[in-house]
This record gives C-alpha cells, sequence and structure tokens, in this order.
C-alpha cells in the first residue's frame, strides 16, 4: 500500500506540473503614424506585423485573436488573421479613431469628425450604433456595456441596446480608455496630462501624471496589471508602462497611435483533460490513505 500511494503521488505531481496552465506573457501590438503595425515580445522586442497604410490610430483585437485596425486618411477599418492575411471590412469613414470589439465579434468605430460609434458585424453590416457625440476612445467591460471617452469632457456608457448614460464628467479631453481584468477602468485625459483610474462603482483615482509631453493617445493593460500608454501627439513620443502602482518607465520608443495586448489562448482541451485526472488521481490518493 505503501509503495502504491508513493507511485498515485509522483503521477499526480506530474499531471499537475505538466499540465498546469502557465500565466502567458502577451505581444503588444502598436498601430504605428508610419502606417504599420508594430509587435513588442514582453520583453521589448520589436518585429513588424503589418506595413503599407497610411496612418493607422484605433487598434483592437476580437476574442478569437483577429486584428482590427483604422486608417484615418482612407477611412478604411482592416481586418488581420492571426498570419497577417489583410481585408477591408469597411471603407469611406470620416476620421475613424478609435475601436473596439464586443464578445460577439461586432466591431466599433469612434469615428469623431461625423460624431457617429458604427458598429460592424462579422458579416461586414455596418449601422450606426450612437450618434450625437464626440467619440475619441471605446472600450467595453466585461458584461458587454461601451464606454466612451468623449470630447465633451464626459465618459459614457452604453449598454448593448443602446442606452446611454453619463459614467464620469468633469474630465479635460479624455482620449482614450482601457479596462483591466478586475473591471477598473482607466482613463487618458490629454488637458490633465493625466492617467485616472475609476472603479467599477465609478470612484476616480489619478493612477499616474507627469510634465509634458506626456499625450495619452492610447490606453491598454496587460494580463498582470501593468499599463501601457501611448505617449505624445500627432506620432511624437514614445510607448510608457506603468505598473499596478503606477510607476512609470519608457517601454519603447515610436510613431504610437493605438495599443492592443493579444488576447491569451484558452488551455487546450488536453489541459483540461490533464487537469482533471490530476484531480481525480489526488482524490483517489486521498480515498485510499484514509481507508
Amino acid at each position: 500500500m505503501k509503495t502504491l500511494l508513493a507511485v498515485n503521488t509522483a503521477v499526480c505531481a506530474g499531471l499537475v506540473i505538466l499540465f498546469s496552465p502557465i500565466a502567458q506573457g502577451q505581444n503588444l501590438f502598436d498601430a504605428d503614424a508610419t502606417g504599420s503595425i508594430y509587435e513588442f515580445t514582453p520583453g521589448g522586442a520589436q518585429s513588424t506585423f503589418a506595413s503599407g497604410m497610411s496612418y493607422l490610430r484605433g487598434i483592437a483585437f476580437d476574442s478569437v485573436g483577429d486584428l482590427f485596425v483604422d486608417d484615418v486618411v482612407s477611412g478604411n477599418i482592416y481586418k488581420f488573421t492571426p498570419s497577417g492575411t489583410r481585408t477591408t471590412i469597411a471603407s469611406g469613414l470620416i476620421s475613424p479613431w478609435g475601436l473596439a470589439c464586443n464578445s460577439a465579434g461586432d466591431v466599433f468605430v469612434a469615428s469623431v469628425d461625423s460624431g457617429n460609434i458604427y458598429e460592424i458585424t462579422p458579416g461586414g453590416t455596418l449601422s450606426i450604433f450612437a450618434s450625437g457625440v464626440n467619440p475619441l476612445g471605446l472600450a467595453f467591460n466585461s458584461v458587454g456595456d461601451l464606454f466612451e471617452a468623449d470630447g465633451s469632457d464626459h465618459i459614457y456608457e452604453f449598454t448593448p441596446a443602446g442606452v446611454q448614460t453619463t459614467f464620469a464628467s468633469g474630465l479635460h479631453a479624455p482620449s482614450c480608455l482601457a479596462f483591466d481584468s478586475e473591471g477598473n477602468l482607466f482613463v487618458g485625459a490629454d488637458d490633465d496630462l493625466a492617467i485616472y483610474e475609476f472603479t467599477p462603482n465609478g470612484a476616480r483615482s489619478t493612477f499616474a501624471s507627469g510634465p509634458k509631453p506626456f499625450g495619452p493617445l492610447a490606453l491598454a493593460v496587460d494580463n498582470a496589471g501593468d499599463v501601457f500608454m501611448a505617449n505624445g501627439y500627432w506620432g511624437l513620443g514614445d510607448i510608457d508602462k506603468f505598473t499596478p502602482s503606477g510607476q512609470g518607465s519608457i517601454f519603447a520608443a515610436g510613431f504610437p497611435q493605438g495599443l492592443a495586448f493579444q488576447p491569451v489562448p484558452e488551455p487546450s482541451t488536453w489541459v483540461m483533460v490533464g487537469m482533471g485526472l490530476g484531480l481525480f488521481l489526488s482524490g483517489l490518493r486521498s480515498r485510499r490513505r484514509s481507508s
């Protein structure tokens, strides 16, 4: 019995080590003023994902890893598969400025000069989701509500049905938004030269601030809670990284306009099977020990 227990312990421990999901670092994608999309590893190694476009601004991933980006000059919205194949899903939009994807794969576009937020379905149907606003940045929370950084110094919240409410006001030129995994909302405010943090119930605090050049153009939060900011105006600046405590450093130089993190794949079926088998053997070991 002692020998059998020892074998089970070793097998079970091996399964846990082999099949337990490992927290993966995420690659950061930068929609750049040069018309290129750059990819950065967690360690900062840079490569070119795509090029040959004009002036890129908004960038967003859907849940399956397709990448969407808008071109301010052409008014086109492009879709890239994970392998880099590009298609145009919408064209002729007026000053597309920010992008966000919901869980259904719909793409939402902030068209700042038209005052509209557009919705594009996976099938390519374009419609107006909201109008009469001054949209700059967009982000979805975990329950599917769309948040909009508005040029009127407000943050508006829209339900999936399009019902609009005011989430926050009194800001100065809020330009970009990003949620962390706990539901906290980070807002870059240009004229305040600050990044604000809002809890899910709307309580506001200053996450980071600083002297010029500190013009937050885009924000993105990785799965470790680090906040990345496209710093500067009209492509002048760098990508800054802030720890969860607000300590800032320069992550990369360049001409960043939009930022988005590549989603981490869900654990594979074999990972889940291995975890389940490990738990089963652990339970079997406990029962034999008690008998």
